[in-house]
């Protein structure tokens, strides 16, 4: 039987079920829960794993540099950066708002950590993220452009995701053609 049923869950692609079912066949029997229950609780295992996997896909997606969260950022080291403000963009209301933010500071007080975990709090909503420096988004912007698919590049890399996070753009001087493609 286990084998028929590792066979249907690959046939599936159910790996979670897969990995789960006689575990928590035996929780229920133990436990005296219904058939539903125990079924609840296989899909439950199922659609946790394949969320975990998207989120894990989304933050790939999102090209960032590192992994840095809220939580680690040091606000008493970064003097100046207000928490309250930060917390408040760790609502992510100004994405649904589609607002623009801003992080102004000098160098080294955390604005890229910042925003790294921002954007990760976004693919834990299942946000589309882009990350890029803006010395990268001019290069693919010029390369785009000289092999006649910017349009196409505008829609997918920069119009396509919901957040889309453009880091050290204070740190390169821009000819004006440049200048007019990032703008």
């Amino acid at each position: 039987m286990s084998e028929r049923l590792d066979q249907l869950c690959a046939d599936l692609s159910l790996s979670a079920v897969a990995s789960s079912y006689a575990t928590l066949a035996d929780e229920a029997a133990k436990k005296d829960r219904s058939f539903l229950d125990y079924l609840e609780a296989v899909l439950q295992a199922e659609a946790q794993l394949r969320a975990e996997r998207s989120r894990q896909m989304m933050v790939k997606l999102a090209t960032f540099p590192s992994t840095k969260t809220l939580e680690q950022f040091d606000f008493e080291a970064a003097g100046g950066v207000p928490k309250a403000r930060i917390d408040e963009l760790a609502s992510l209301a100004f994405v649904d708002r589609r607002e623009n933010v801003i992080l102004l500071g000098p160098s080294g007080t955390g604005k890229t950590h910042l925003a790294i975990a921002l954007g990760l709090r976004a693919t834990e909503r299942a946000y589309k993220v882009r990350f890029i420096t803006a010395a990268d988004l001019v290069m693919q912007l010029e390369k785009a452009r000289r092999e006649e698919r910017y349009e196409q590049y505008l829609r997918r890399a920069i119009l396509g995701p919901r957040l889309l996070i453009l880091d050290e753009i204070g740190y390169l001087p821009l000819r004006q053609e440049q200048a007019d493609l990032v703008f």
